[in-house]
């Protein structure tokens, strides 16, 4: 996923569901600033805990509802340049799959544990939201189960 986001040092990045952080800090390696999203307030805590914990300079959180603080950030910076996600099973809510495609990012790197859900979620923004699926990769992470994990890249058509 962080290789992916192909992040460069100029580059503004906002981690949808990110718990408590863990992607999100392997993307501030490459970016000017990661900006975290999650619901829980616990996770929040945790995150906020790691960033002392760890030194990170450009990583931010927040917390509350993902659509809601994407079309937040949106207003408040220049620019959106990446957004990752990590969904529950039931995917991308529709007010997160608007709250992406209304920012515009240049990619958008999209982690499924459902890969039901991924598939609607990447129609919708592939069908009505102008990005194309550049790489999709399963990883078997629960082998001798059903369970599969993918993660997707997409890029804005020009």
């Amino acid at each position: 996923a962080t290789q992916w986001a192909e992040l460069s040092s100029e580059q503004i990045a906002v981690d949808l569901y990110c718990g408590a952080g863990a992607l999100a800090f392997h993307l501030a390696a490459g970016a000017r600033l990661v900006i975290g999203v999650e619901e829980s307030p616990i996770a929040i805590a945790d995150a906020k805990t790691n960033v002392r914990m760890n030194g990170f300079h450009n990583v931010r959180f927040r917390c509350g509802d993902a659509g809601d603080l994407l079309t937040q950030l949106a207003a408040e910076l220049e620019r959106l340049d990446v957004i990752a996600l990590n969904p529950p099973r039931k995917g991308a809510s529709e007010a997160v799959r608007a709250a992406i495609l209304a920012a515009a990012p240049k990619r958008i790197v999209y982690i499924s544990c459902d890969p039901t859900t991924l598939a609607r979620d990447l129609d919708h923004l592939t069908t009505a939201g102008g990005y194309r699926l550049e790489q999709l990769q399963p990883y078997d992470m629960l082998p001798q189960t059903e369970h599969v994990e993918c993660v997707a890249l997409l890029g804005r058509v020009a």
